[in-house]
């Protein structure tokens, strides 16, 4: 019978399969952390969109937001590639 020593140092194989487990659980926080920023993005541009929308033009977006409209240009683009996939998605859905 073997007698196990709980204050034994890990294996060089433990130690590196470790350091992949905790490497692989810092990749997945990031991946959904993206994720998390992304909707928020597209969430952001639907409002800047809604927002040009309701002041009339981009210029005038960007005065009410307190918002350059180099930055209300890149949501709306943002927003009609949203639009575009959700559109693109509903038309797959139709298909099949």
């Amino acid at each position: 019978m073997t007698v196990q020593h709980p204050e034994k140092t890990p294996s060089r194989k433990q130690r590196l399969q470790e350091k992949q487990r905790r490497q692989l659980a810092v990749v997945d926080t990031v991946d959904k952390a993206e994720a998390k920023v992304r909707k928020a993005e597209v969430e952001l541009a639907l409002a800047v969109a809604e927002a040009v929308q309701m002041f009339g033009t981009e210029q005038s977006a960007s005065e009410g937001l307190d918002m350059p409209v180099e930055t209300i240009r890149r949501f709306l683009g943002i927003a009609k590639a949203a639009a575009a996939a959700d559109q693109a998605d509903t038309e797959a859905v139709a298909a099949s």
